[in-house]
C-alpha cells in the first residue's frame, strides 16, 4: 500500500477533487486536439487532458493511433491551454517515449493490466522516476489482478499512484459496454483507501445517454473524479465514435451532477446517523450468530450423510431452499439478485462445512 497520509491527496494533479480527465479517445491530429481542448477550456480550467497515442485494437487494419508524433501534440496542448496531459502506455518503449517527451501523467489500460508480465515490464521501465501512474481495472472481474498491478507499480518506487474504474467485460454487459460491477470497485476502494479512484464513464457506458447516470453513481460511491472521452466532432472520430461527447455536452452533464461529501458537520444529522448505524450493528451481530448456528447444523447434516453414504449435494433440496427464499425476499422487497447471491454464498459455505465434517 501507498502511505495512508496520501489519502485523497493528489495535489500533484491539477486543481481540487473531483478530478477531471477529459479529452478524445485518440489523438488524430493537432487541429483535432486543439479544437477539442479549446472547447473544454471554455468550461473547465483544471483538467488533465487525455488522448490515446497508441491504441490497442481488437482487430488489425483499424486505427491504432498516431504513435510518438502525438506526444509532441500533447505537449503543445499543455503549453497552449495550461492543461496537464496524459496518455496510455502498454510497453517499456511507450514509457520511455512519454518520459522523454515530458508527459505529465501515464495510465495503464485494461488490456495491459490483465497481463502481469506486461505490467512488470512497465514497472521495471519506471524505476528511478516518479511520474504519476493510474492503473485501469483488468477486462475480467478480478480485483486481485487489479491490486497486483497497482502493487507492482508501487514497488518500482512510484508514489503518485491512482486507479481507474472502467467496468468489466462479462458475458452480458447490457445496457452498458462494460458492466460497472460497482461492488468490485467498492472492494478495490476498501482494499486501497489511500489510492484515488477515477471512474471512466465512457468505457463503462459506451453510450453518451448513460453517462450522467453512471457519473452520478460514481460520485455517490465517493470516487475521486471522472474520465470522459470528449471530442470536437464525435461522428468523425477514428476510434470509439459512439461513446464520445462534445465539450458543450460535457459541461451540461457536469453541471447537473450532485456532489456529496463523505462527512457532514451537521450535528443533528450525525447523531441520527450514529443511531441508525448502531441498529445496523446490532442486526449484523444477530445475522452472524444465526449464520454460525446454521453452519453448525450443516456440519451435523454432513456427518449424518457421511455415516449413511449419502452425497453432500442434494440438488432438489437446494432448489427448494432457493425458491422458498426468493419468494420470501420478493414479499419483503429484497431483490432476486441479492437473495440469489446471498444463498449461493450460504450454500457454498454449507457444502464446505459438510465436506469437512
Amino acid at each position: 500500500m501507498v502511505s495512508e497520509s496520501n489519502l485523497h491527496n493528489i495535489s500533484w494533479l491539477s486543481g481540487k477533487r473531483p478530478y477531471q480527465f477529459f479529452g478524445p479517445c485518440s489523438a488524430e491530429s493537432i487541429d483535432q486536439l486543439r479544437t477539442t481542448a479549446a472547447g473544454i477550456k471554455e468550461h473547465f480550467s483544471d483538467v488533465i487532458f487525455r488522448a490515446g497515442i497508441w491504441k490497442p485494437r481488437t482487430r488489425p487494419n483499424t486505427f491504432e493511433g498516431v504513435g510518438e508524433e502525438g506526444l509532441k501534440w500533447l505537449v503543445d496542448i499543455r503549453e497552449e491551454f495550461g492543461f496537464k496531459v496524459t496518455t496510455e502506455v502498454a510497453s517499456p518503449a511507450h514509457v520511455e517515449a512519454c518520459l522523454k517527451a515530458g508527459i505529465d501523467v501515464l495510465w495503464i489500460g485494461a488490456r495491459t493490466t490483465v497481463n502481469p508480465f506486461s505490467v512488470q515490464a512497465i514497472a521495471d521501465a519506471l524505476e528511478g522516476v516518479d511520474v504519476p501512474v493510474f492503473v485501469k481495472n483488468p477486462l475480467n472481474p478480478d480485483v486481485s489482478l487489479w491490486s497486483g498491478a497497482v502493487e507492482r507499480i508501487a514497488k518500482a518506487g512510484i508514489s503518485k499512484l491512482g486507479a481507474i474504474h472502467r467496468g468489466f467485460h462479462l458475458a452480458d454487459n447490457k445496457p452498458y459496454r462494460n458492466a460497472p460491477s460497482w461492488d468490485l470497485a467498492v472492494q478495490f476502494k476498501t482494499d486501497h483507501p489511500e489510492i484515488p479512484l477515477i471512474c471512466d464513464v465512457s468505457h463503462i457506458t459506451g453510450n453518451p445517454v448513460l453517462i450522467p447516470h453512471v457519473a452520478q453513481r460514481s460520485f455517490d460511491l465517493d470516487m475521486d473524479g471522472l474520465m470522459v472521452e470528449t471530442h470536437c466532432n464525435p461522428e468523425k472520430a477514428l476510434s470509439d465514435a459512439q461513446q464520445q461527447i462534445i465539450p458543450d455536452a460535457l459541461r451540461e452533464m457536469w453541471g447537473n451532477l450532485i456532489f456529496k461529501s463523505a462527512e457532514s458537520k451537521n450535528e443533528a444529522f450525525q447523531t441520527q446517523l450514529d443511531l441508525l448505524r448502531a441498529k445496523i450493528d446490532r442486526i449484523d451481530d444477530s445475522l452472524v450468530e444465526l449464520l454460525a448456528q446454521r453452519m453448525n447444523i450443516s456440519e451435523e447434516i454432513g456427518l449424518y450423510k457421511k455415516q449413511n453414504k449419502v452425497t453432500i449435494l442434494q440438488l432438489q433440496r437446494w432448489q427448494e431452499i432457493l425458491e422458498r427464499n426468493l419468494k420470501s425476499g420478493n414479499t419483503l422487497n429484497l431483490s432476486e439478485k441479492f437473495i440469489t447471491s446471498l444463498y449461493h454464498s450460504i450454500h457454498e459455505e454449507s457444502i464446505d462445512k459438510q465436506t469437512n465434517s
